[in-house]
């Protein structure tokens, strides 16, 4: 057996579900399959867009991130869906929990994918054996497709999962790189945005292998040291370990929304505002985290995007702090034109139990004042269930909208 695992390398999986909520919604009501289905963020407004699809719906062109007037018109009989996360939350988290009878070494990545370090796995059988056992389990017990890549590194197993889907399983070693991963366009690889492609074709690299050629001089003075990494990459090198705790690191929690049109108006900007602000205190209490950098975002209705920030000279979590450091910032900031998208970020967070307040006599004075009052609010929450003294709940306000936070990741351990 030990054949399959080499003496000094690793065997690194990459688990990506395919066309995930899609396929939940499948899963849960079998009466969508083979049908063109798409997850949208607000069907009847504009702010809709494709969130994901499935693969009936791909074939007819409808892709992530298309408003949902193109993809109608792209496919007429396209069937649209809310996405309702708190189903995918569940579905993740079994999924996971398959994981977890394998290795213990697992890096979620994000609510539909992972990394899993099975080097240590050899009783278990060929790397090949286990991925193909994994991948029947999920399709068995869930009813969900997905695909797995098979690599040295995480970098080489992310690479390869994407090679083939739905329900694929494909190994990535280095001497497969010049002719499965060097001849993909740059575009394709892992680590490379839009802008950092457009950057590398000015210097004619318009494939992976046109970057192992490149001059790593001229990557680093283009890219900086991200340059060296994408080379490094590029190769089949990542010494980046599967590590369980990365999903426990956060340096920022924020939220942003899409208005349902274009607006300069004051009290929906501010209640947008407010809104956001409370999604942000709700993440934070739940990683029981401060942070104490606030930034906002601004996107334009000509989708010109600014970002402005402030560090505070203490630690925050409360909404209304949150709130009224955002609507100060977009005053001053603000150049009077249509907004189409806000958004309010926490950053420099830190666990609350790691954080030292030195309570100076009025912050002290002012935050005892208030003890009780959390305190009886606490109490009634618990009772009923929800805070009796908000008077505004945005919709389904336990649901983020169209992605999210990281702070659910570790729930396939409780």
């Amino acid at each position: 057996m030990s054949k399959w695992y080499p003496k000094n390398g690793r065997v690194i999986f990459h688990v990506d579900m395919n066309s995930f909520y899609a396929s939940v919604e499948a899963a849960y009501n079998p009466s969508l399959r083979g049908k063109p289905l798409a997850i949208a963020g607000n069907p009847e407004e504009r702010r809709g867009i494709v969130v994901t699809s499935s693969y009936e719906a791909r074939k007819k062109g409808v892709r992530t991130t298309m408003p949902l007037w193109e993809a109608r018109k792209l496919c007429p009989d396209l069937i649209v869906m809310r996405p309702n996360f708190e189903r995918y939350r569940r579905a993740s988290k079994e999924i996971f929990k398959i994981f977890s009878e394998v290795t213990p070494y697992i890096q979620p990545v994000s609510i539909d994918e992972g990394y899993m370090d099975v080097t240590e796995c050899e009783e278990q059988g060929p790397p090949l054996d286990i991925a193909e056992n994994i991948q029947r389990r999920i399709k068995e017990e869930l009813d969900l497709p997905c695909s797995i890549g098979v690599a040295p590194n995480k970098f080489l197993a992310k690479m390869a999962s994407d090679m083939k889907k739905p329900m694929g399983i494909t190994v990535l070693r280095k001497r497969d790189l010049p002719t499965k991963l060097w001849p993909l366009p740059i575009g394709e690889m892992y680590g490379v945005g839009s802008k950092t492609a457009e950057k590398l074709k000015q210097i004619n690299v318009h494939t992976i292998g046109d970057l192992v050629r490149a001059d790593s001089y001229q990557l680093k003075s283009l890219l900086g040291i991200n340059g060296e990494r994408l080379k490094n990459r590029a190769n089949g090198i990542d010494p980046s370990p599967v590590d369980p705790d990365a999903v426990h690191e956060f340096k920022s929690i924020g939220s942003s929304e899409t208005l349902p049109h274009d607006t300069v108006d004051d009290g929906e900007i501010k209640r947008l505002f407010r809104q956001l602000s409370r999604n942000v205190e709700r993440r934070l209490n739940r990683k029981q985290a401060l942070g104490q950098t606030v930034q906002i975002t601004i996107r334009y209705h000509d989708r010109k995007t600014v970002t402005r920030s402030i560090k505070l000279p203490d630690f925050i979590s409360k909404e209304d702090d949150i709130f009224l450091i955002s609507m100060e910032l977009f005053e001053k900031n603000w150049n009077g034109e249509a907004v189409r998208l806000l958004g309010v970020t926490l950053q420099d967070v830190a666990e609350r139990k790691e954080v030292v307040h030195q309570l100076d006599l009025f912050t002290y004075e002012k935050e005892a004042s208030k003890e009780g009052l959390y305190k009886a609010i606490d109490a009634l929450t618990e009772k009923y269930g929800k805070n009796p003294f908000q008077s505004i709940q945005m919709e389904d306000e336990q649901q983020p909208k169209t992605s999210f936070q990281k702070d659910f990741l570790d729930d396939y351990q409780k």
